[in-house]
């Protein structure tokens, strides 16, 4: 009787969630492709029927979690509303919690060495997500003195970085990091010191 072929409903999602699972465990770079097609349950030869390579499979995770990202600042930014403010801090609120909830993707987007720029796909979904960010600094500065107005693009990128720093250093658990207050409280009060430094909150606020 000939032996029949493997059949798998969906292998290229089975190979992104078996990496995924496995940047948890070992990082971006403490797997091989090998490794994700059996945690998959086919032959490494299977793999290249969807992948180049494990560079390839890092990077569908990334464009994944951008999308789930990108859904998540959307949703949080729309909530806020209508304060412009509550916009903007929710946004920064999300950082954390994507970082939270989908180690696996967020570390393949930040921490995994791929380009944005590895496919269009990829290029144009981490634009999307980091556009929302845009969106609600523009909405909260919108107000201000065209003079004194920083540019939309740079207040997203500090809220971005100072998100980016929390999570790293308190919010997945790094070793030997340790603060004595909870990550939601720094990125709060670090957003609330930013936003008084540019007029757009009382000091008593």
């Amino acid at each position: 009787m000939p032996k029949r072929g493997y059949h798998h409903g969906n292998l290229r999602q089975a190979l992104v969630d078996a990496a995924l699972a496995l940047i948890e465990e070992k990082g971006p770079t403490g797997f091989t492709l090998s490794e994700a097609a059996k945690q998959a349950g086919v032959t490494p030869a299977a793999v290249y029927r969807h992948f180049a390579g494990r560079e390839d499979l890092i990077a569908e995770a990334a464009r994944q979690g951008y999308e789930i990202f990108a859904d998540l600042m959307e949703y949080a930014f729309d909530k806020g509303q209508p304060s412009a403010l509550a916009s903007f801090e929710a946004t920064g609120r999300a950082y954390l919690a994507f970082a939270r909830k989908y180690p696996g993707h967020y570390i393949s987007m930040f921490e995994s060495g791929i380009s944005v720029n590895h496919s269009p796909e990829l290029a144009m979904v981490s634009s999307r997500a980091m556009g929302v960010l845009e969106k609600a600094a523009s909405k909260l500065t919108e107000n201000m003195p065209e003079d004194k107005r920083p540019p939309s693009r740079m207040v997203s990128a500090h809220i971005w970085a100072m998100s980016h720093g929390v999570v790293e250093l308190f919010g997945r658990g790094s070793p030997g990091q340790k603060s004595p207050f909870p990550p939601e409280e720094l990125l709060e009060s670090g957003i609330g010191i930013y936003l008084r430094g540019l007029g757009l909150i009382k000091a008593d606020s």
